[in-house]
């Protein structure tokens, strides 16, 4: 798979409103999609949609971190950067998906975790730091995909996975370009560049093997229909659960361990 754009361009690929979202991803690929709602302690947060599904006939729990395709859904969903009870949220279906014995798929779009003092009265920062730790115990294998932005600790809360995999044109990073350039620089506006020094692409970070796989999005320098990109991903997905669905327990855990442990 050959490089073919800067680093900027794929990051304006992977905020564009029009990218294929994780809820598609979810209607395209599972079944009879169940959705669940609400944390437990104090309410449902739409940024994080979560239930379960059938994949090719396996029940697994899916949770993707949704943004949204218009401006009354952005505004409904945060534009995709979740409250505490998101995570929270997403933390109890994985509980529960591992008391079921179902694998579990989540799906990263996020510019990172609200930032609004409402959410740090909520406890935002130990939110997050649960769900890492507790997603390092899970006993049932965990696969994250990475399907447009995936900015901070909030895309890290959903992606302390078995395996992770990227869109081609997906990005992952500890913060936006602009907030690079902004602390870096001291100028937001140098953000393209920051994007090229920031190891933020897919390319980037499957040789640096921060994440497993890329889904493909391009061909000979021509966008691969969503159709196929799909059944790609459908693919590799039921792939990668099978292999997982051979180790214990304990082989799971410490080769999740042992994966995070190299960074």
């Amino acid at each position: 798979m050959t490089k073919t754009k800067t680093a900027n361009e794929l990051v304006a690929l992977a905020r564009h409103p029009k990218r294929y979202t994780p809820l598609e991803y979810i209607e395209s690929i599972f079944d009879d999609f169940m959705e669940f709602h609400g944390d437990r302690y104090y309410g449902d947060d739409q940024a994080v949609v979560g239930g379960v599904a059938f994949l090719d006939g396996m029940p697994v729990t899916v949770i993707a971190i949704q943004k949204g395709r218009d401006l009354q859904e952005n505004i409904s969903r945060n534009f995709g950067s979740p409250h505490p009870e998101g995570y929270r949220k997403s933390l109890r279906l994985m509980r529960q998906a591992e008391k079921f014995g179902r694998p579990i798929i989540t799906f990263v779009n996020t510019p990172g975790a609200f930032c609004g003092i409402e959410a740090e009265e909520r406890g935002e920062g130990e939110a997050i730091a649960r769900n890492l730790y507790e997603m390092s115990d899970i006993k049932v294998p965990i696969l994250s995909v990475f399907t447009g932005e995936g900015g901070s600790g909030g895309a890290i809360a959903l992606a302390m996975a078995d395996d992770v995999l990227m869109l081609e044109y997906s990005i992952y990073s500890i913060l936006s370009p602009e907030g690079f350039s902004s602390i870096l620089w001291k100028d937001s506006t140098k953000s393209a560049e920051a994007a090229e020094i920031m190891k933020l692409t897919s390319y980037d970070l499957k040789k640096l093997h921060v994440i497993d796989d890329i889904i493909p999005e391009e061909k000979s320098g021509k966008n691969i229909p969503q159709e196929e990109i799909n059944e790609l991903l459908k693919k590799q997905l039921l792939s990668k659960i099978s292999r997982l669905m051979t180790l214990s327990s304990e082989e799971l855990t410490e080769r999740r361990y042992q994966r995070f442990r190299q960074y």
